[in-house]
């Protein structure tokens, strides 16, 4: 009689105190597994507020916790709630331990923030691993300058966890390109846990609708994306004070304004948008790569999913990145310029409308990503399938995994 082998189970945790970019990513991390494995159903954890505005495909579900927003101190607030953080922070890490029980996963991914936000992955950690689940660390391919992140890292006592907790830390990028871990002192095991994947591609998903129906302006036009928003007013205000300086711009734009900006600044954006013929603005849309392939260029502040997109979709860019409260994007961004991935405009505090112009009039003219020979840079999704088959087929052989899996329900 042949055996049958179990479908397997997938848990990622997203860490969501601050934009889409987390969630975003695990998304497509999510997405990848399943397309590869028919019978692999995937879990995702986040507090995200709008986490129901996405679409997710069969096997993809997600469970949300209350959410938690960074403050500008440092701080964390719950979103929603009028209840003490430690009270919220509670919630979420009994909802996290709780599903993990109860989901018992044969791989569990955590993105980003080893222990969670303020240590609350840190029992489910210890449960699984007594299980003998096989934990990740997700990590993007800039986390920040080493100077800032050392520091954050021995406050937070993330490296007991690195070094034995997890079995493997996977970085979405490439060394040559960037090294997250850089310039950390970290022990030999730890770094010989590290595997680059490369960059994690997007594409359209199967049917995609059109999109956007444009209103002002017509195909082709310039994307200005911020990603959720919340940092993103400083691009927005740039780009829309190139348009009121230089009125004979030959691409138009499109300002996606991101959903977490403060509604007031929305509004003042879109009423300064209003006044000009060749740009329109909305607020938020969750198929932006849509967009993206639309778009004959795109300026942006350069997050991790933002750059992922501009390489999958060979789109010409230009870079404006923040430095605060992380230098991540301004990492990335210095080093795709470097490579002649990007153009990079780095904020001076001016905002010069003309600096603006002349780059959005020299966008057309610079060379495309797949102009750039990077071997591997947008293996992502098939490297990322092949780390986790290593682990899950062992995970799923029918013997063990119902002897273990009968013994996590019944303890």
């Amino acid at each position: 009689m042949t055996e049958i082998r179990k479908p397997g189970r997938v848990l990622i945790y997203s860490h969501d105190t601050f934009g889409l970019g987390h969630l975003r990513r695990c998304r497509t991390i999510a997405h990848a597994l399943v397309e590869r494995d028919k019978d692999l159903s995937v879990l995702i954890l986040t507090g995200s507020p709008i986490i129901g505005s996405f679409d997710f495909r069969a096997r993809v579900d997600f469970v949300r916790v209350p959410g938690v927003i960074k403050l500008r101190n440092g701080g964390y607030t719950p979103l929603s709630l009028h209840i003490d953080i430690e009270e919220t922070l509670a919630m979420r890490a009994s909802i996290i331990r709780h599903t993990a029980a109860i989901f018992d996963p044969d791989l569990f991914i955590v993105d980003k923030e080893p222990l969670g936000l303020r240590g609350e992955v840190h029992e489910t950690l210890l449960m699984l691993k007594e299980r003998g689940t096989p934990l990740i660390l997700g990590l993007r391919d800039v986390m920040d300058e080493p100077s800032l992140l050392a520091p954050e890292w021995e406050r937070k006592n993330v490296l007991p966890a690195l070094r034995d907790l997890f079995d493997e830390i996977w970085v979405y990028g490439l060394p040559q390109i960037c090294d997250p871990l850089a310039g950390i002192d970290l022990p030999r095991s730890v770094r010989q846990k590290m595997a680059f994947t490369g960059y994690l591609p997007r594409s359209l998903p199967e049917g995609a609708a059109p999109g956007v129906v444009l209103q002002k302006i017509d195909d082709p036009f310039l994307l200005v994306t911020t990603g959720g928003g919340g940092d993103g007013e400083g691009v927005i205000d740039w780009v829309l004070r190139a348009y009121e300086v230089d009125r004979a711009l030959p691409l138009p734009a499109l300002l996606v304004l991101g959903p977490f900006m403060e509604s007031h600044r929305q509004a003042e954006f879109l009423a300064r948008a209003a006044q000009l013929p060749n740009v329109e603005a909305i607020t938020f849309d969750a198929h932006l790569e849509t967009l993206m392939a639309r778009a004959a260029g795109v300026v942006a502040m350069g997050g991790y999913n933002t750059f992922c997109e501009i390489l999958s979709f060979d789109k010409r860019a230009l870079i404006v990145p923040r430095s605060t409260p992380r230098m991540e994007q301004l990492i990335r961004a210095a080093r795709a310029d470097e490579l002649g991935l990007v153009r990079m405009l780095p904020e001076d505090g001016r905002r010069d409308g003309r600096v603006m112009a002349a780059a959005l009039r020299q966008l057309p003219r610079q060379n495309r990503p797949s102009e750039v020979m990077i071997p591997g840079l947008l293996d992502g999704q098939i490297n990322l399938g092949r780390l986790a088959d290593r682990w899950l087929l062992h995970r799923r052989q029918p013997a063990l995994g119902l002897a273990r899996r009968r013994v996590a329900v019944s303890s």
